[in-house]
C-alpha cells in the first residue's frame, strides 16, 4: 500500500484518502435491474488502483430519527486514495459502459466527495 504513487501523507502521517457517497435515485420498480448491474460492475472497480472501497448499499430500518428511508435509491460508498484515483476510475472502459447501461433507468444522481479533516 506504501508504494502506491496515488498516496499523499499529511502532515499528522494520516494518509490522506477522498471518500464519495453517490446518491442513485432510480425510476420507480429499477432497484432490482439496477443492482445485477452494479453489483456485475463493483468487482471490475475494486481492481482499479487506486481503490480502498467501493460498495452498492441500500436503506435498511434501523428505527433512528431522522433517518429517511428510500425504496428508489441506491447509495454507492467509495473510498480513494487520490482525486486522481477517482479521476481515473471515471474513464475507465467498464464505468464508460455502466453509465451507458443504466442511463435508461436512473432518475437523478448526486454526489459528494469528501476528504477528512
Amino acid at each position: 500500500l506504501m508504494d502506491n504513487v496515488f498516496l499523499k501523507i499529511n502532515i499528522e502521517g494520516r494518509i490522506d484518502m477522498i471518500r464519495v457517497v453517490a446518491t442513485i435515485r432510480l425510476k420507480p420498480g429499477n432497484v432490482s435491474d439496477y443492482l445485477k448491474i452494479v453489483k456485475a460492475n463493483v468487482v471490475n472497480v475494486r481492481e482499479e488502483s487506486g481503490c480502498v472501497e467501493y460498495a452498492a448499499c441500500v436503506d435498511t430500518a434501523a428505527d433512528l430519527q431522522p433517518q429517511n428511508i428510500d425504496e428508489n435509491v441506491v447509495t454507492i460508498i467509495e473510498k480513494w486514495e487520490s482525486l486522481e484515483a477517482l479521476h481515473n476510475h471515471l474513464k475507465t472502459p467498464h464505468m464508460l459502459a455502466y453509465r451507458e447501461t443504466v442511463k435508461d433507468i436512473v432518475e437523478s444522481v448526486s454526489l459528494k466527495v469528501l476528504k477528512e479533516v
